[in-house]
């Protein structure tokens, strides 16, 4: 089966999690996505722990369904890999920062002058220009620049570490795959591609979708705990007795009279339908003090036979286990190449027509260097050659 993206073919010449999780989901919907690695740098997940029988587990997963060339970019004869590659692999993906492409002699402008079709798509952590084009930056930073972090937290204790990057994922990735999809229809209809620079902090600025908002057209200020969504009302977290915690989303008046008439105190739903701040703290005291009297798993069978918006907060390991996402078929078992699988993450999205099953996990380094070559023409006497100059292993 191909999927809906057979047709691309991706030049990735990214690392870390940004680049190879917008990859990822392209392979995983059917495009042929060939890794450009350094042989002498090679992407640091490669020994992220924990590993899995000497393989990384997060590489595996991020560059499933990839082939790996590996290549030292800074050798001339790389550049007429590059470029014999062009002939057919006409999108692009990378993540260094501006200005280091150009100095490989592989920018935009001297690319597009070898196939004007290609969708060259840069993400960075600041974008292309500005100040901070060329500083250096990490998910949290992004976070924290972007104004995220000044009302994600608690007012006693300040801004909260994410258990996911929100930058990386949804600023980096996902803004990435959503820009090049788009070209590639501009493309269509005019047969030229383009340079997309994504920007992880100008995308999760953007995630401010409510409270940026909020604040640029009526000049209400976010903060930690102050509005109704990041703890200023009762839409919270709560403990329970036995030190677990149970999620309330209980925002419709519906919701908040189940909730409330589950727990046994129906009287407290009027608390929830007011907007006024003493009111809802309020409302979070009495109903932390009702979940302090039940224990996890007296709470999950309370909750699971009402609607309420009320769900536990799980483990992943129950998680994985969980009904709903074992019918989702949220985890796959994946070929390694030895015929053992690895379990991972599946690819979420759901097409009437399916997905392909996934072919491997991530390739070690240069696993496919003599097959590329060969396709590209070179013979095995050249391919030695290249290989003997390093300049692929």
């Amino acid at each position: 089966m191909q999927g809906p993206l057979a047709s691309l073919k991706v030049l990735d010449f990214s690392t870390l999690l940004p680049g190879p999780f917008a990859s990822l989901l392209l392979a995983d919907m059917g495009a042929e996505v060939l890794r450009i690695e350094s042989p002498d740098r090679p992407d640091l997940l490669r020994i992220l722990p924990p590993h899995d029988q000497d393989v990384s587990a997060s590489h595996a997963y991020l560059n499933r369904n990839k082939r790996s060339l590996a290549l030292d970019l800074k050798q001339p004869a790389a550049l007429e890999i590059i470029k014999r590659l062009l002939d057919d692999h006409d999108i692009l993906l990378e993540q260094f920062r501006p200005g280091v492409m150009e100095r490989l002699g592989l920018g935009y402008e001297a690319l597009k002058a070898i196939n004007p079709r290609l969708i060259y798509v840069s993400i960075t952590g600041y974008g292309q220009t500005g100040p901070y084009q060329a500083r250096a930056g990490h998910d949290i930073n992004y976070l924290a620049l972007a104004g995220l972090a000044s009302h994600t937290g608690r007012v006693g204790s300040g801004p909260l570490p994410l258990g996911m990057q929100v930058a990386d994922i949804a600023g980096g990735s996902l803004h990435g795959v959503i820009g090049l999809l788009a070209a590639v229809i501009a493309r269509q209809q005019t047969g030229q591609g383009q340079h997309l620079d994504v920007s992880m902090t100008d995308c999760v600025f953007s995630l401010n979708a409510l409270a940026g908002a909020g604040y640029l057209a009526c000049d209400v200020t976010p903060g930690w705990e102050n509005h109704v969504l990041n703890g200023g009302s009762f839409y919270d977290y709560y403990r329970t007795r036995d030190g677990r915690w149970m999620s309330v989303g209980s925002l419709e008046p519906v919701f908040m009279q189940a909730l409330c008439e589950t727990l046994g105190r129906p009287e407290l739903a009027v608390q929830g339908l007011s907007p006024k701040l003493e009111q809802q703290q309020a409302l979070k005291l009495a109903l932390q003090a009702e979940f302090e009297k039940h224990d996890f798993d007296e709470l999950c069978r309370l909750f699971a036979r009402v609607d309420a918006c009320v769900e536990p907060v799980l483990s992943l390991e129950e998680a994985v286990g969980h009904a709903q996402l074992q019918a989702r078929e949220l985890v796959k078992q994946v070929p390694r190449g030895d015929g053992s699988t690895q379990a991972q993450m599946a690819c979420p999205l759901k097409f009437s027509e399916g997905l392909p099953e996934p072919r491997h996990i991530g390739a070690r380094l240069g696993a496919h260097t003599d097959q590329v070559l060969g396709e590209l023409g070179f013979s095995e006497e050249r391919i030695a050659g290249l290989r003997d100059d390093r300049v692929v292993v």
